[in-house]
């Protein structure tokens, strides 16, 4: 269900957003590459993602370093979803990138 983080120090970007009614199974056919191949690259650590019924949806993605995060940011087909996202999938949206100093947590 959760992400398996290592212990902090690891960086967190923090995708907030809003959907368009616009193309749902290109936008899922998009997200699933895009969580396919953010695994493939340096520094990944994990992600969680959720979307409630109004459409606003939290994605956080781990990775091990700003360097390591930024390099995702710039993979070219990443930009390119990117590019369509702002075209076709989002109403809008905010990332926010922040460095994880502490965590915890409970099972059950």
């Amino acid at each position: 269900m959760f992400a398996e983080t290592p212990e902090p120090p690891y960086v967190a970007v923090i995708f907030t957003n809003l959907r368009t009614e616009n193309d749902d199974a290109g936008y899922l056919a998009m997200a699933e590459r895009m969580d396919k191949l953010a695994a493939q690259q340096p520094g990944y650590i994990g992600i969680e993602s959720i979307r409630n019924a109004d459409r606003l949806g939290i994605t956080v993605s781990y990775w091990g370093t700003h360097a390591d995060a930024l390099r995702w940011k710039a993979v070219a087909e990443h930009v390119g979803a990117q590019q369509l996202g702002r075209e076709v999938w989002y109403q809008s949206y905010r990332t926010r990138v922040a460095t994880v100093e502490r965590a915890y947590g409970f099972d059950r």
